[in-house]
C-alpha cells in the first residue's frame, strides 16, 4: 500500500492588462479616443519611445541636461530682475 499524493492544482492567476486602457460608454468612440490620447500625452509614453529610438551616448545626454540646466537657470535670473 503506498500512500497517495495530493497534488492541488493551482487556479490560474487573473491577469491585469498593462498599458493604458479606457472604457467605452454607449459605443461613444470619440470620447473614449479623446480620453486615451490625454492619457498618453500625460503620462510621456512617446517621448519616452522618442528618447530610446536610437543610442545615445551619455556624454551626451549630460552635455544636454547641463545646457538645459543653464537655460533654466538664465530664465529664473531673468524673471527675477523682471
Amino acid at each position: 500500500m503506498g500512500y497517495k499524493k495530493k497534488f492541488h492544482k493551482r487556479k490560474p492567476k487573473e491577469r491585469k492588462m498593462m498599458g493604458l486602457s479606457v472604457p467605452v460608454y454607449h459605443n461613444n468612440v470619440e470620447l473614449a479616443l479623446k480620453k486615451l490620447k490625454r492619457k498618453v500625452k500625460n503620462s510621456g509614453i512617446l517621448l519616452d519611445l522618442k528618447r530610446h529610438s536610437y543610442y545615445e551616448k551619455p556624454s551626451k545626454v549630460k552635455r544636454e541636461k547641463k545646457n538645459l540646466a543653464k537655460l533654466r537657470n538664465k530664465y529664473a535670473v531673468e524673471k527675477e530682475n523682471n
